[in-house]
């Protein structure tokens, strides 16, 4: 390749990260997964004033959250991976996923399908003490997987997207989810287990 070359497919490549918005100062909610390094991801998130639930600026968070998630081919977020530091974490494993996955690997890892789930200001509470040890990644540090050790059975409970209470008690791979988001709200990430 020529230099002439190469600074064509340079200032091509800078031009592409110009549609992304690259040159912008966003604010969030972003419309991207902040990656680790971002100082959102290792602060503790803040709890979302129950009243501002349905308010425009919530909704709004909650609208990106779920772009970003589908977008990415995620089956879980949290808020601060869209850049705000608040209590908000949402999953979904469509049976889609179920179809996609190796059999072996849906029994050992014990796959759910499941709809969107939002919980806000959420509290978790283990209900089975047993550990699973299982391959784990996250979008947010994507190219890498660890081995986590997570509860089996979990029970999650807080207000949905429409400001309601709700709770869901569940095991397995759901139970992973709800872990894996449930730290993020904490400044954690599983490469720190």
């Amino acid at each position: 390749m020529t230099f002439k070359k190469l600074l064509e497919s340079c200032f091509g490549y800078v031009s592409k990260l110009k549609d992304y918005g690259v040159t912008r100062n966003p604010t969030p909610p972003y419309e991207f997964m902040c990656q680790v390094g971002d100082p959102v991801l290792r602060a503790r998130a803040e709890p979302v004033d129950p009243m501002k639930v349905t308010s425009a600026e919530v909704q709004k968070i909650i609208a990106v959250m779920k772009n970003v998630m589908v977008s990415s081919h995620s089956i879980g977020i949290s808020a601060p991976q869209v850049g705000c530091p608040l209590r908000i974490i949402m999953m979904e494993f469509p049976s889609k996923y179920m179809k996609l996955a190796e059999k072996d690997e849906a029994k050992t890892r014990l796959y759910q399908a499941f709809p969107l789930k939002i919980f806000i200001n959420p509290i978790m509470e283990v209900t089975n003490c047993q550990k699973i040890v299982l391959p784990e990644g996250c979008e947010s540090i994507r190219g890498f997987t660890a081995d986590v050790p997570r509860y089996y059975e979990v029970k999650v409970s807080g207000l949905n997207q429409y400001g309601k209470a709700h709770e869901w008690q569940t095991h397995g791979w759901p139970a992973r989810i709800i872990q894996h988001e449930m730290d993020h709200l904490e400044g954690s990430l599983f490469i720190d287990f």
